[in-house]
């Protein structure tokens, strides 16, 4: 789990831990201009999307299901969907590559 920054007023240490999870997931870096870098771009982020839909659906469809556990499910799954795709670097004249 990375550091997490002081919890906003009204928020639980555990929504924040769920809430910083779902950031971490969809938080990619752009990829090269090259169109298989983009559609592997898409594809990551398309199964993360869907990582996090089904977390935040099956808590909110039961009253049992564990913020904690929900975070944890979301890295783990970040974990074995990791980057496959040359990311975007600007050329040092800030043209593309």
């Amino acid at each position: 789990m990375t550091s997490q920054p002081p919890a906003p007023e009204g928020l639980a240490p555990a929504v924040v831990d769920l809430l910083t999870a779902v950031v971490e997931a969809l938080d990619l870096p752009l990829p090269s201009i090259d169109d298989r870098d983009e559609r592997a771009y898409h594809r990551l982020l398309e199964r993360r999307t869907t990582v996090v839909r089904i977390a935040l659906s099956s808590l909110l469809e039961s009253a049992d299901q564990s913020i904690c556990g929900d975070a944890a499910w979301i890295r783990a799954a970040v974990r074995e969907t990791p980057l496959a795709y040359a990311v975007f670097e600007p050329a040092p004249d800030g043209g593309a590559v």
